[in-house]
């Protein structure tokens, strides 16, 4: 079978497509034929040694897949064999047959293309976890989400609306400005792409308070970072919760004299180690994301697709912050392949 392996740290360009043998499902496991895999942030930064997990080399970027099961490992009851399924894990989702826990695995309805099935489960669970789970979202409360023409931030304005907040979204282009209005905000911020000037940081606050209004936001979600960390918490409500998601624009520093002048709290979201620690629970939260996805609440909206051997490209495109939505990498089975 076919893989998009890293060899040596590097860029998306040293991504290289080799054939390598099938995995076969220990106990607990099962055996999926890859249909699509999503793209996300940590893709970029596990090729390059800058994640926080190292796997050993060679290994598959990709943490999300969506596909059929092939094979079931002992002691497995559900899903069996010919289910179409979701699923996550840590990496190497990026291969044609991929083995993953039984538990970590989502049984998707027919009805769900296998493209948006691979763009829903680590952007949809990320967010749901952390409105719910981490910031205890209520309806009716402001909802700040930056970078809200991305994976996340897309996830976040419907997931908010859903849940009954009022969602203002910030992003850095009118077209993903757009799309996230598109997508249920109420209202948009579209911020400069450069804030390493006072006076633009400034600009930045006073833009996001204003559209939050008086009071703030109650709940700020963040996969962004970077120079826009600090001007939007200054935006943020008394006693308002700041979701800490990701770093595309980099690592911030955020004054905590800032913190404690708020009564805020300033809270983690680790969504892939949550769920391995508490598979049972991201189990029902995936249930519950399913359940809004049949009710038409939330749908990823899936913007560019790449094959396999253009994985590499597709993990680039990411890297750019220039796409709005979800990337996806479709990926054809060697079984497939061979009849065409």
């Amino acid at each position: 079978m076919r893989a998009l392996q890293s060899v040596t740290p590097g860029g998306p360009e040293t991504l290289l497509v080799h054939e390598v043998d099938e995995p076969v499902p220990a106990a607990g496991q099962v055996a999926v034929e890859v249909h699509a895999c999503g793209v996300n942030f940590p893709d970029v930064l596990v090729i390059e040694d800058r994640y926080q997990l190292r796997p050993t080399r060679p290994f598959s970027p990709g943490s999300e897949l969506s596909g059929v099961v092939r094979a079931v490992g002992p002691g497995v009851v559900a899903p069996v064999v010919g289910q179409r399924v979701s699923a996550s894990l840590p990496f190497g989702a990026m291969a044609e047959v991929v083995v993953v826990s039984a538990d970590r695995c989502t049984v998707i309805p027919d009805a769900m293309p296998f493209d948006e099935a691979a763009a829903f489960q680590v952007t949809y669970g990320t967010v749901y976890y952390a409105l719910v789970g981490r910031a205890g979202i209520g309806a009716g409360e402001t909802l700040l989400v930056l970078g809200a023409g991305g994976g996340i931030g897309l996830a976040a304005v419907e997931l908010g609306k859903a849940l009954g907040a009022r969602v203002v979204a910030a992003a850095s282009s009118q077209e993903k400005l757009d799309a996230a209005l598109a997508r249920g905000a109420d209202s948009g911020v579209l911020y400069d792409r450069d804030l390493s000037d006072a006076a633009r940081a400034r600009a930045f606050t006073q833009a996001l308070k204003d559209a939050c209004g008086e009071d703030g936001a109650d709940i700020i979600l963040d996969p962004v970072g970077g120079a826009y960390a600090e001007p939007a918490f200054r935006s943020i409500a008394w006693e308002g919760r700041y979701l800490v998601v990701g770093f595309a624009a980099g690592i911030p520093s955020i004054p905590l004299n800032l913190v404690l002048l708020k009564n805020a709290q300033i809270t983690g979201v680790f969504w892939g180690a949550w769920m391995a620690r508490d598979p049972l629970a991201g189990a029902q939260d995936m249930r519950d994301l399913m359940a809004l996805h049949a009710e038409g609440c939330i749908r990823p909206l899936v913007s560019e697709r790449y094959p396999l051997e253009r994985g590499g490209e597709a993990i680039a495109r990411l890297a750019s912050r220039g796409a709005s939505g979800k990337i996806v990498v479709e990926i054809v089975s060697s079984e497939n392949r061979t009849n065409d």
